[in-house]
């Protein structure tokens, strides 16, 4: 399971209708990031879409595909007996303070 997505989205593609303005001044627009059954041939694990209205969605209107990415984890994958018969030979110089 990866701990972050990386994703890169194309903001030329996004409607303008897309975009709201909430009171506070700011421009929101909703999104989807759905998991592919497969990676792209660039490694891609996910993409992001435009969200769709209730009726869109009965509509079967086409989605608007905005972006793609990647995830990724900080944890090391652990060790199995395979990998470990793969490690070097410890040093035989005992560097260690204790």
């Amino acid at each position: 399971m990866s701990d972050l997505i990386n994703m890169s989205i194309c903001v030329s593609d996004i409607p303008k209708s897309k975009i709201k303005q909430a009171e506070n001044g700011k421009k929101y627009m909703n999104i989807t990031v759905a998991k592919r059954r497969e990676a792209d041939s660039y490694g891609n694990t996910h993409t992001v879409f435009m969200s769709q209205s209730k009726e869109e969605r009965e509509a079967k209107t086409d989605r608007v595909y905005i972006g793609s990415g990647k995830g990724f984890s900080f944890n090391p994958p652990a060790a199995t007996p395979e990998s470990v018969d793969q490690m070097p030979p410890a040093s035989e110089v005992d560097d260690l303070p204790f």
